[in-house]
């Protein structure tokens, strides 16, 4: 049961976030939460599993994770809504695999021993890759393997080859790996995959306002990434511990959508017109099925009501109402 102060609202504001330099890690650096929703706000860290146990449990209001857990998430019956797509993943996804493989292009990965975290957009990506190769699942040997154990794996050649995010990507490419493919090429397929924010139903129905001031901190932290690059950098770097080149790659390893660029119909859509990443929201759904972690078939007409654009429409709205 959620507590109430007098005005009706939340005591405090529950952000559950994970460590990935876009714009939600940027607005909690710069307190742009804060600020929006003029209440206390909680930021809780989680890996992409922990934080769907989160939301069902009501213990988080807001969460970002991978497109394919949130689809995932979506598929078994959980009550919520994708309001935002915080970055489409790029270059920051690749498959590497190690320079004494004999790995030279995708096609070459049958009989290879492969590891990437399962349910994950790696998951779902390096399964594509295999698709466009035109290599059966079942010609290679695939791990659930989580970054850390991926890298020691890749470095003592117990593995071929991962699909991997940073900062583990870099690291193993300075070990001698190399990339035979990207989400950027997968994405030019048609096989998009994100870091998108869902928001509790129960929780929007009730305090719609307040989803609105998420997305306007949002959106101030996207315009900070599109217009105020190295001081982006520089923030991040400080935040997460790394390096400036390490997070540099990172951000530009993905693309930063603003609201107005996310109501357009090639994303999350409008009241007028569904947006495009629906088809990807359904696609993935049956690649989940297809790989069991969904028992029953997906719903076809359930899954057309994961994304919600009106919170976005709103803020647009709004803005072009104060011009």
């Amino acid at each position: 049961m959620e507590k109430r102060v007098s005005n009706g609202y939340p005591t405090k504001i529950v952000i559950g976030t994970q460590q990935l330099p876009n714009d939600e890690m940027l607005a909690i650096v710069k307190g742009y939460f804060e600020e929006e929703f003029k209440l206390p706000v909680e930021i809780l860290e989680f890996q992409a599993g922990d934080i769907r146990n989160a939301v069902v449990s009501k213990d988080i209001d807001f969460a970002m994770l991978g497109s394919s857990s949130a689809i995932l998430g979506f598929a078994n019956g959980m009550k919520v809504e994708c309001i935002w797509i915080h970055d489409i993943i790029s270059t920051a996804e690749q498959l590497i695999v190690r320079n004494d493989s004999g790995i030279k292009e995708p096609k070459d990965l049958k009989g290879k021993k492969l590891a990437a975290p399962f349910t994950s957009t790696a998951h779902y990506s390096i399964l594509k890759s295999l698709e466009v190769a035109e290599i059966k699942e079942e010609d290679v040997t695939l791990f659930d393997m989580q970054m850390p154990e991926i890298y020691t794996s890749f470095i003592q050649k117990e593995i071929d080859g991962a699909y991997v995010w940073e900062p583990t990507l870099s690291k193993m490419v300075k070990d001698g790996g190399y990339s035979v493919i990207t989400s950027e090429d997968l994405a030019k397929r048609g096989m998009i995959t994100a870091n998108v924010e869902i928001v509790r139903k129960d929780f929007a129905n009730r305090y719609p306002e307040l989803v609105v001031s998420y997305l306007k901190a949002l959106n101030r932290a996207k315009y900070d990434i599109k217009n105020n690059h190295e001081n982006v950098v520089e923030v991040l770097s400080d935040y997460l511990g790394q390096t400036n080149e390490e997070v540099d790659i990172q951000v530009k390893g993905s693309i930063h959508l603003d609201a107005k660029e996310l109501i357009q119909k090639k994303y999350l859509g409008n009241s007028k017109e569904r947006g495009d990443f629906t088809d990807t929201v359904i696609d993935t759904a049956h690649f989940l099925y297809e790989q069991q972690s969904l028992t029953d078939e997906p719903d076809i007409e359930r899954l057309e009501t994961f994304i919600e654009p009106k919170y976005a429409e709103m803020l647009v709205e709004e803005i072009n109402g104060r011009k």
